[in-house]
């Protein structure tokens, strides 16, 4: 009853951003909790073929949206706050018009196309109509979060994760365990979700094209195009590269195995919501020392969450592939170390928003991008598929360390000498890492070592847990 009190005096925006996370992490959870049975319907092969597939239609989606349902999209419900319906109909249609002429581009030259992918046609034209369809569940699912609508939200978003997975296992068992039907079953719920959204907002805004809302959107969406594309080569680029150079199986190995090492990211996720509102008030005031403080503690928590994931790695590769996929687990340790990297660039940039100069954001994501590329020919070649999840942590190190001089020279431009982070700390906490990333791949055969070691870092983080309660407080009330 008290739990129900405090909830019914929330506020709507508070209430809202509560869902909005629950929503976040049953959905994410429920996509990663379906992996072991697909890992085990489908062969190494099948499933290397569809987290392929996942990785093009990443790409696809933001040549053909230019990812104007982001930041673009929430910039415009401000601007166009008695014209919503309609901008919303006219992105719609400026989306459609983008995927059409790709395409159109495509048709004129598949051949080419389906070598570049590996990919048969049939799947590529599955590519191309997701494309087109899910920019518009973005579209309006971006304008409830806008206006707080969080109950019809969380409706649609959890039928979607509980569909995706049900069709697509109705399909395998009635078909096989092929990419095909797996794709096949994604691909008809995005249908049966999309299609009359589109036809909703379209009937509401009664816009197709418009002059000024088209202008507004490519004049803003179009310069940061290389910034999300250069994320999602870095992020999805080690996959296409090991399909190029190794195999589908490998691809299928190392598909797994980054994402067990990227389960890190569900742990800090609301770390990092909490995190931007206090980090702003706090540079606001120029109180950077007892920032920094609590972020390097808060950085020595993220260690101790990756290391444990490293320490475990044999047991979660049995649990979310099967024997099978036994020797991807050496590719866990570096990606989960990777996650470090990604929490501390994302601490170092906020005085890069906070003073509005992001201009080092897009030459740092295609820098990195650039260097993932020529690092993965390299060493995927010498050593194999293992050696991109090395290529990936040198790549957010590079990351980390551009965004370091960077804002420090913005908060030195600000009058403000003071350090975000230590330099020696973070140092530190990188060369224990790295350290445990190797170690942890030496003793993944003894077992109660490895427990050992777990065991006495648990009894470490209970003994000071008052301390990581009080910082969290701490955080919360700004």
């Amino acid at each position: 009853m008290n739990i129900t009190s405090k909830y019914r005096s929330l506020s709507v925006q508070a209430k809202a951003a509560l869902w909005f996370t629950i929503c976040s992490f049953l959905q994410k959870g429920i996509s990663f909790i379906t992996v072991p049975i697909f890992t085990r319907l489908m062969s190494t092969e099948e499933y290397g073929t569809y987290t392929v597939y996942l990785s093009w239609l990443q790409i696809l989606t933001i040549m053909t949206s230019l990812y104007l349902f982001n930041g673009v999209y929430d910039n415009a419900m401000a601007k166009y706050e008695k014209q919503r319906d309609e901008y919303t109909s006219a992105m719609q249609g400026l989306t459609l018009v983008i995927t059409g002429a790709v395409f159109a581009l495509y048709c004129f030259t598949s051949g080419f196309w389906e070598k570049i992918l590996n990919l048969p046609k049939s799947m590529i034209l599955l590519m191309f109509l997701e494309a087109l369809l899910s920019p518009a569940l973005s579209y309006w699912s971006g304008r409830q979060r806008f206006e707080y609508r969080y109950r019809i939200l969380v409706c649609v978003t959890i039928l979607q994760a509980l569909m995706n997975p049900i069709a697509s296992l109705v399909l395998i068992r009635m078909n096989g365990g092929t990419a095909m039907m797996r794709i096949l079953g994604i691909v008809g719920v995005q249908i049966c979700i999309c299609v009359p959204i589109i036809v909703f907002q379209f009937c509401k805004g009664k816009e197709f094209f418009s002059k000024e809302y088209w202008g507004y959107a490519l004049r803003i969406g179009i310069p940061i195009v290389p910034h999300y594309l250069s994320g999602i080569i870095l992020n999805q680029g080690d996959r296409i590269m090991i399909d190029k150079m190794v195999g589908k199986t490998e691809v299928a190995l190392y598909g797994l195995a980054y994402s067990i090492g990227m389960l890190v990211q569900l742990f800090i996720s609301g770390m990092n919501s909490a995190l931007t509102p206090w980090m702003y008030s706090k540079i606001k005031k120029g109180d950077i020392r007892s920032m920094r403080k609590v972020l390097q503690l808060l950085s020595v928590v993220v260690v101790g969450i990756a290391v444990a994931l490293m320490l475990i790695s044999p047991e979660l590769v049995l649990i979310f592939g099967s024997p099978k996929y036994r020797e991807a687990v050496y590719v866990i340790p570096p990606v989960a170390a990777s996650v470090f990297f990604i929490f501390i660039y994302n601490i170092l940039s906020m005085p890069q928003f906070y003073y509005e100069k992001t201009q080092f954001l897009m030459a740092a994501s295609m820098a990195a991008a650039g260097a993932n590329v020529v690092l993965n020919f390299i060493f995927i070649r010498l050593f194999g598929y293992i050696a991109a999840g090395y290529t990936t942590l040198a790549c957010y190190m590079l990351y980390s360390v551009g965004h370091y001089i960077v804002s420090k020279r913005i908060l030195v431009n600000e009058g403000i000498q003071e350090n975000l982070m230590s330099p020696g700390f973070l140092v530190a906490c990188s060369a224990f890492l790295i350290g445990a990333s190797i170690i942890c791949n030496l003793i993944f055969p003894y077992r109660i070592l490895r427990y050992a070691i777990l065991l006495a870092s648990a009894g470490l983080v209970f003994w000071k847990k008052e301390l990581l309660l009080k910082t969290m407080a701490d955080i919360r009330k700004k």
